[in-house]
This record gives structure tokens, sequence and C-alpha cells, in this order.
């Protein structure tokens, strides 16, 4: 264990070297060069110390905390930089940003904060480097790395993050209960950054989000799911959903995933958990593809199981048509989350809906034309599905595993064969609805539609080319037995 605790210090203290090397940078050079000429105290505090000391990449988003105003220190900042950047400052919270290169540096004069019960904005006032961090949300978070040239890159730790760092802990600076009372959002970053970095809540900290999960609903929706997505978006999202659970947050903020909570019998027969199948089918999917809407679609595939679920005696039980439910589920699920509703939630009902596809493909002869019809419905997104299908296999008998993906890499040559031969991947049948009326001189009708369809179900059953002269000629066909002739025959 002592030889473990010190690989970890020196780790960090080359992680701390890591960061001297940052000094060098412009944005440091101009932080550093304004501090000693405006006699402030100034430093970079928060995520990016974090990060740095972690090894992780920390030069994107910068925090600097300065003894004095965040506004001035900013402007003094940027007039030191080449090309001078736009300040942009917010008066009525003494903080301003701004742009340089790639990189977005935020500046804010240390202060104190106070909360009402009924707000997570804080009443705010003038404080000293030590209450600023005080009011930060963790222990490791709330280190410094001082920037004036006398102290240049000294620690700031007064809570231990750099323990907590190495014992890979989450915990709050001050009393957790008036943390997450203050700042409900707080109680989501928790389990947020134990699931994107793998530590552990501290005990007492994890009972006070229990205590205090009613609070979160004085939180935005989306900032809730701002921070849904970025445990969404974690190596292996299942741990942050187990504590969403365990805490009471998951009933709070998406209830009806956890519908899928539970296992009945009957007759001795029981079902899978659907919600923990769901948890192990997300982190497959993370496994393998870092798509948000993928992963959305992963959580939601099975979503209208509980709303399906039938048991039939001396058979078992079925969840029959849930892709159906579950893909209509959606807009409504999106809607209550404050999630886009554009083509990202259209990408996700579409997984949904299609999610069996491959599976039934893949357990039955793989013909071309439910492959041509697979390459229809899914478009540019056949990829994607097949990755959702792959992870949606969670049997724990490793044969069936080993047939079905064997199965699943041959309905991808089969794509692939198909979509060589026949380009049906984002396909539109070659004869309109405009055309056919064209062709024959009638009005819009039930009739074109059906010859559009009879069309549609030739090519992808193979019966005629995907070319326009074999269409157009059953277009005919089909015509002349509704009596239709072209016009000026």
């Amino acid at each position: 264990m002592l030889t473990f605790i010190i690989f970890l210090l020196l780790a960090l203290i080359q992680n701390m070297e890591t960061f001297i090397k940052y000094l060098d940078d412009p944005i440091f050079r101009a932080v550093t060069k304004a501090a000693g000429e405006m006699n402030l105290m100034a430093c970079v505090v928060g995520g990016f110390v974090r990060d740095c000391l972690l090894g992780r990449d920390a030069k994107n988003d910068i925090d600097i905390a300065v003894v004095g105003s965040g506004i001035d220190f900013a402007h003094a900042v940027a007039a030191r930089l080449s090309p001078p950047p736009e300040v942009k400052f917010f008066k009525n919270f003494g903080t301003a940003m701004i742009q340089y290169k790639d990189v977005k540096v935020e500046f804010v004069g240390a202060r104190k904060e106070s909360y009402r019960c009924d707000s997570r904005k804080p009443l705010v006032e003038d404080g000293s480097l030590e209450d600023d961090q005080k009011r930060r949300d963790f222990t490791i978070n709330a280190m410094a790395f001082d920037l004036r040239m006398s102290e240049l890159g000294e620690l700031i730790d007064p809570f231990n993050g750099m323990q907590d760092l190495r014992d890979k802990v989450i915990r709050t600076p001050l009393n957790p209960d008036i943390t997450f009372s203050d700042d409900p959002l707080r109680m989501m970053r928790a389990i947020r950054f134990a699931s994107q970095l793998d530590f552990i809540i501290e005990d007492g900290c994890y009972a006070a989000i229990a205590r205090n999960a009613g609070r979160i609903g004085i939180v935005s929706m989306e900032r809730v799911v701002d921070e849904l997505n970025l445990i969404i978006m974690s190596s292996k999202p299942s741990r942050g959903f187990r504590m969403l659970d365990e805490t009471g947050l998951l009933q709070l903020i998406f209830p009806v995933l956890l519908d899928l909570k539970g296992v009945e019998t009957i007759e001795g027969k029981g079902h899978k958990d659907n919600f923990y199948h769901t948890l192990a089918v997300l982190d497959n999917v993370s496994n393998t593809s870092s798509n948000l809407w993928l992963r959305w679609s992963a959580l939601l595939h099975d979503i209208a199981k509980p709303a399906t679920k039938k048991f039939i005696p001396g058979s078992g039980w079925t969840f029959h048509a849930h892709e159906f439910k579950g893909s209509k589920m959606v807009s409504k699920i999106f809607r209550e989350l404050k999630l886009p509703l554009n083509e990202k939630m259209k990408f996700v009902e579409k997984m949904v809906l299609l999610h069996l596809r491959p599976i039934v493909l893949a357990e039955d002869t793989v013909s071309d034309s439910a492959v041509r019809r697979l390459l229809f419905e899914a478009g540019d997104d056949v990829d994607d599905l097949m990755l959702l299908c792959e992870a949606d296999i969670t049997s724990k008998n490793q044969i069936k595993v080993k047939n079905f993906l064997e199965n699943f890499e041959i309905v991808r040559r089969k794509l692939v064969e198909i979509e060589e031969k026949d380009r049906l991947r984002n396909w539109q049948p070659p004869i309109t609805g405009d055309l056919i009326m064209t062709t024959f001189g009638i009005p819009p009708s039930r009739l074109v539609g059906e010859i559009k369809e009879i069309i549609t179900e030739a090519i992808l059953e193979g019966s005629i080319p995907n070319e326009f002269d074999a269409a157009f000629q059953l277009m005919l066909d089909e015509g002349k037995k509704h009596g239709l002739v072209p016009v000026g025959t």
C-alpha cells in the first residue's frame, strides 16, 4: 500500500511539473505580468488544476481567480495578449471571459456566496482567496496554482484536495448538506465526476446526496441534463446511473427509466431485469462509440418493455412490439428532458425502432431482400445500428454470444455486398408520385401511392434492378392493369 501511495505521489509531482510548462504559455505570462503590475493576487483554480494534477488534458478551459475585480483584471490580461481578444463581461456577477485562440479563460473576483432556499443563484460579496475556495463544490476542484511571480506555481490546497486525488475520493470542502442544499446541481456533479474519473464519493457526502435529493427540483432541467449527458459520455456510464438510482435522484429526474427495474415471476418463469440489462447495453455501446445519441439510443432501446410486458401461460414473457412503442415514446421523453427535438431525436427514434432488425437477421437466414430493407430503412445510420445490436447481446451464455456475433459478421458482409451492388443506402425510389401523375395525367390519389409502393417493393425484393428504366416499365405495366395510359399515346 505504501509503495502504491509513493507511486501516486511521484506521478502527481510529475504532473505538477507538467503545469510548470504551462507557465510559458502567453495566457499565463499575461496573467502573471498583469498581477505584478496591479499588485494583485491571481491564481488558476478549479478543473484546470485538477486535470493537470491527474495528467488529463487541461488546456482549453481555464478559470482565473483574482483578489480584486475580475472584470478589470480580464481587461488588463487581454491588453497584454497579441492580438488582444475581446473581453465579454457580466457586471452583475463580476465575471469576465476571453477566448484566446482555442482557449477559453474565465475571470472572477474572489468572493463569498450565500444562498436562498428557493434558488441556486448565490448572493455574492467580495472575499479572500480562501473564501473563494470554500465556495467551490469539491476539494479536488478547490485547489489553486499561484500565478504571482514571487510564488509562481505554488499549490494552494486548504482542503487536502491533493490527498483526495491520491485516494480517488469526491468530497465537499464544507458540510455536504449545506453544499448540496445551496446548489443542488452539485449532487449531479458529484456523481458525474465519480463516473468520469472512476472515483468514489465519500460516505458522508453520498448520504447527504440522498438526504437532499429533493432539492434537485429547483434546478432547471437543461442544467440537469447537461450533467446527465456527461455521465452518459463517461467510459462506464452504468456507474453513474447506479449512483443516481441509489441516491434517489434518478426517480426525480428520469422516472420512466426506473420503470424497467425489477423481475416478475409467474409459473416459475421470470424475465431479466431490463434496467440492469439497459445499463449493460449502454456500457457496451460506450466501449465502441463516442456518439452521445447512440448512447441515448442504448439507454432507451427497451424503454417500452414495461408497457408491452405480457405473460403467456405455457410460453413465458413477451414484450411484443416494444420497439414500435418505444420509438413513439422517444419524443415525449426528449421534450420532458429538454433534449433537442431535431435530427438527433429522429436518430434515436430510428435506432429504437430498428434495434431488433439485425438480431432477427442474425437468428435467421440472411436473405438479400431483408438486407435491402435494412439498408433502405437505416440509411447512413446502419453502422451505428449494428453497434447497438451487438451491444444488446448481454447474455452470460458465451456460446450464445459467440454465435450471435459470428452471425452479425455475416450480416455485415451482406450489407457491404448489397450496398455495392444495389446502392440502397439513403436510397429514394426512382419513380416519384409526381412522375406517376404526370405520366398518366391523373390527380393525387391512393392509386398513385399504391403504384409507387409496388415499384419500391419490387426493387427491395430484387424482382427488378434498382434502375430507372426497369422501374418506369413496371409503372407502365401497373398503370395498364388499372386502365391508365400515358398522356399523348
